[in-house]
């Protein structure tokens, strides 16, 4: 039996530099031994209690077959009506890898070869990688100054990703599907999509006739001052689909699974979705996520608290030691998405990694408007942020 967690003390307090260096997962091993990584979305915590038990009950009992879905369905229903008055109907769901594997499979039931997808640059560069490889057309629809969704240049994008490429002679005109991949929250800027801004986007999709799919993996990862809301628990999403995780929320990236949700009216197309599929998630990830959002509320409510925290201390190591670094305080996820252009830096990103040997992920990887930006994440102790910043301090 699991315990109901009533953790409280700050998990991004409790390991030690020393610890972290042990660590063998990819944020601890692509870059060498002196360098502070602040740059793959994992979180220097240990794991909820709760998770933690549930896999070494797992494992002690021998259970580690096939993954199965329906305990993930109805755990996620719990949390999210709990958390966001919104309701998972098991009926309209299905079990997923991972959630981009899971919007590549969602990607590939509403669009064809040669279609478009339209994303919200600067935005997470999986986006352009998966949608390029699977033969889609990327349209960029670039987010406002402010890092929020500009509806004039989301339309523009629309009527291009609907409109379509000309066809080559002698081949049929193509069919002018096109999907809109929305990350929300918004990965790297941390804005979280407000309800107006999300009915706003509803409209533009029912007018031009484009399926939205919505990436809301940092969903349970917003703070405060601002709330999710759930893009299916808008009137006019029933053709739209969503794909949540616990991965982030509870750093269970290497614990593989995610759930695909359809709006009431794409629940038809979402049991298209290939058999074969649900055999990709790992059963110790599905037990994991379930414990995490069953048990883990009270670790995770830590957690938000001290990347609360996190985010206030940022902006004050900045205004301390680097001035010239703009950074608008993120509403959600853990990430931090810092305007460097007044350094006059050709590389950002490089500078901070060969002269002050922090590692950050640069911006132009995220697309149009990220030149001159690198993404950081907080999600690490104080002393470890403030060894970061004065650190990027001295590359400069």
């Amino acid at each position: 039996m699991v315990r109901v967690d009533t953790y409280t003390s700050n998990p991004l307090k409790q390991c030690s530099l020393d610890e972290l260096r042990r660590r063998t997962s990819a944020k601890w091993r692509v870059h060498p031994g002196d360098v502070l990584p602040l740059w793959i979305a994992e979180m220097d915590v240990p794991l909820a209690e709760p998770v933690v038990e549930a896999l070494r009950a797992a494992v002690g009992a021998g259970d580690t077959g096939y993954a199965m879905g329906e305990g993930y369905f109805e755990a996620l229903d719990s949390f999210a009506g709990e958390r966001w008055g919104w309701r998972v109907d098991a009926e309209r769901a299905a079990i997923v890898p991972d959630v981009m594997a899971g919007v590549v499979e969602v990607l590939k039931l509403i669009t064809s070869p040669g279609d478009a997808v339209v994303v919200n640059s600067p935005v997470y560069p999986p986006f352009y990688q998966f949608v390029s490889h699977m033969d889609r057309r990327v349209v960029e629809a670039p987010l406002d100054e402010e890092g929020r969704l500009d509806l004039d240049a989301l339309a523009a994008a629309f009527r291009t990703a609907t409109a379509g490429p000309a066809p080559s002679a002698g081949t049929p005109a193509p069919g002018r599907r096109a999907a809109y991949l929305l990350c929300s929250p918004h990965n790297p800027t941390g804005t979280v999509h407000t309800a107006d801004e999300l009915a706003a986007v509803t409209g533009l999709a029912d007018e031009w006739g484009v399926r939205v799919v919505a990436d809301e993996i940092h969903a349970p990862l917003v703070l405060t001052g601002a709330r999710h809301v759930p893009y299916l628990s808008l009137p006019g999403t029933e053709r739209a689909f969503s794909l949540m995780s616990a991965s982030k929320a509870w750093n269970l990236a290497g614990l593989k699974a995610a759930v695909a949700v359809a709006g009431s009216e794409s629940a038809a197309e979402l049991k298209l979705m290939p058999e074969e599929v649900s055999h990709g998630p790992s059963h110790l990830g599905v037990i994991g996520h379930v414990a995490g959002l069953q048990h883990g509320t009270g670790w995770l409510d830590a957690l938000l608290a001290g990347l609360d925290e996190n985010r206030q201390l940022l902006a004050e190591l900045l205004r301390q030691h680097l001035p010239d670094v703009r950074y608008r305080q993120h509403q959600g996820t853990f990430l931090a998405w810092l305007d460097c252009r007044a350094l006059g830096l050709d590389d950002p990103a490089a500078a901070f990694l060969e002269r002050g040997r922090v590692a950050l992920v640069p911006g132009p990887a995220f697309g149009t408007g990220g030149e001159g930006f690198v993404r950081l994440n907080t999600a690490t102790s104080p002393e470890i942020l403030e060894e970061a910043v004065r650190r990027m301090a001295s590359a400069v």
